[in-house]
């Protein structure tokens, strides 16, 4: 969801000072940082035991199975420490601001609580595999009311990450509801008047909520300004009903997901990309758009210019990237694996919105590359919505209608 880049106004002194609270657990995770020194310190020191034991002779195959599993008990313990510090922290006290860092962790993008708990109970799961594996390594010399309660213990630490892995999914989506995203008034977007019946009046736009939206809209590049409520859906044959105004949510955005619109020409891709890119605007998000050929410049660019990791990264800060009209020019392979890093690099970090005209099965034509198109593909729709405008092209129905209104009238229209 978005968050808004001020406090409001209204909070009171006593809620300003309750949440202030949230600063007291910050010495707890400097606490657990002074716990992660103490596993390094183990780290070492039951290293430094193996090698001792391998090179006086000591150690026979068992006795080094069980440190090496104990090393990785400990980087484990590790591991899970690093995923409460950070993520807790950044979930609970304050955000660490790694938007863009090219060592960013994957899962602190979309980290929030209930993420957290799922990931700490399978790291749970996994310490507690290798401590049961330990047993059976040493199952001679471990009884078996030890084995068996081992054994009863991870199934238990299995089944309990299962049942949370499960509520995780009805627990977002509760949260969802109960967050609703807040829709923006229609007057915020100024709508296309020619397009507009006359005698609708559009009530003024009230400038304190527009101040944001508008920036954001002008620095987004959009060749138009497109609305959703002039998207005509009556000539289109759309998946789902009501797929236009699910969409409209851009509740996508917030989990990182992509969004994919093919079709043949005049069918209204472009239009619903940038009507939902300001829909997108309002709603708090960074936005950026371009045509394919102008991405591939840009990318080119930034290549010649040996900046290209740099300009990925600069551009984690757009929560969202618009890529119109692929297919209708082949890529230059160059072009086309430069188009396949930015895909990769944006894989769950953020959402991408593609308008195209070839079905995603013959993108192998349009980057030249079976693999490299696969590749791609593979990125782009695994967390994507991809929805067919299928209908007839907008531009020949006006054509259309303007032939018959030219000899509707009085004489042919010229």
């Amino acid at each position: 969801m978005p968050r808004s880049a001020t406090p409001p106004s209204n909070m009171t002194t006593l809620g300003c000072a309750l949440f202030a609270t949230r600063w007291l657990q910050a010495p707890l995770y400097f606490g657990l940082v002074a716990a992660q020194g103490v596993y390094v310190y183990k780290f070492f020191n039951e290293l430094w035991h193996l090698i001792h034991h391998v090179i006086s002779g000591q150690a026979d195959e068992t006795y080094v199975m069980l440190a090496v599993l104990k090393l990785v008990d400990v980087v484990m313990i590790a591991n899970l420490l690093i995923m409460v510090i950070v993520g807790g922290y950044e979930t609970f006290v304050s955000r660490i601001g790694l938007q863009g860092h090219r060592d960013q962790p994957e899962w602190l993008s979309h980290v929030n609580s209930n993420v957290l708990k799922v990931k700490l109970a399978t790291a749970i799961v996994g310490i507690s595999s290798v401590h049961l594996l330990q047993m059976f390594v040493d199952v001679h010399h471990t009884p078996r009311h030890d084995l068996l309660w081992g054994t009863v213990i991870h199934m238990a630490f299995i089944v309990s990450a299962a049942i949370l892995a499960y509520m995780s999914g009805p627990m977002a989506a509760h949260e969802a509801k109960a967050h609703p995203l807040r829709e923006e008034p229609r007057a915020q977007v100024p709508a296309q008047r020619s397009a507009e019946p006359k005698g609708r009046e559009e009530p003024e736009p009230e400038p304190e909520a527009e101040t944001g939206a508008e920036e954001r809209i002008e620095a987004a590049g959009f060749p138009a300004r497109k609305v959703l409520e002039t998207f005509d859906e009556s000539h289109l044959r759309a998946p789902e009903p009501q797929v236009i105004a699910r969409l409209g949510k851009v509740d996508f955005i917030a989990r990182k997901a992509n969004l994919v619109l093919l079709g043949g020409p005049g069918t209204g891709k472009t239009h619903l990309a940038v009507a939902l890119g300001v829909r997108a605007c309002q709603a708090g998000h960074q936005v950026l758009f371009a045509t394919a050929a102008e991405w591939g410049v840009r990318l080119a660019d930034a290549k010649a210019a040996g900046r290209l990791r740099k300009e990925l990264a600069r551009l984690d800060a757009y929560a969202v990237l618009i890529v119109d009209e692929i297919g209708y020019v082949p890529f230059e392979p160059e072009v086309a694996r430069l188009f396949f890093q930015l895909v990769s690099h944006r894989y769950e970090r953020g959402s991408v919105i593609v308008t195209g005209n070839r079905p995603l099965g013959r993108w192998d034509e349009v980057f030249g590359d079976r693999a490299m198109a696969s590749a791609t593909v593979d990125r782009l729709a695994h967390h994507a919505e991809v929805v067919t405008l299928d209908g007839e092209s907008y531009r020949t129905r006006r054509l259309e209608g303007a032939a018959v209104a030219g000899w509707g009238g009085s004489g042919p229209a010229f």
